[in-house]
């Protein structure tokens, strides 16, 4: 089995920062790719950015220049730091991760999600 464990989610103002963490644990033998997604009320989920073992970078356009993905791959935890906040990024924050676990079987879990509000 393998968890993730999010935190780092909270209210700010515009303009703000919030830094979110996510920790893989488990029956971990590697991890390919680790990212984070979104889903706001009455929207599906969407990407926000995805980070490789070899750390190759992906972002959705709404975030570029404003959100630093990063990884810690000793720790299996992966960063995202937003910046420059709007209340359009106001969603609830889901971690994924893919990889093999000890059994060399594939996962592609996701954590439980942690909120993000910006007020205006």
């Amino acid at each position: 089995q393998v968890q993730l464990v999010e935190s780092g989610g909270g209210l700010v103002q515009a303009g703000g920062s919030l830094r979110l963490s996510c920790a893989a644990s488990g029956s971990i033998f590697s991890i390919n790719a680790m990212g984070w997604y979104r889903q706001a009320p009455g929207k599906q989920r969407e990407l926000v950015a995805t980070i490789t073992s070899g750390f190759i970078t992906n972002y959705a356009d709404s975030v570029k220049g404003r959100f630093t993905i990063s990884e810690d791959n000793a720790k299996n935890t992966v960063y995202l730091q937003m910046n420059s906040l709007k209340p359009e990024d106001t969603a609830v924050y889901f971690c994924n991760a893919n990889g093999r676990s000890s059994r060399y079987r594939p996962f592609n879990n996701w954590g439980q999600g942690t909120q993000v509000t910006v007020s205006s």
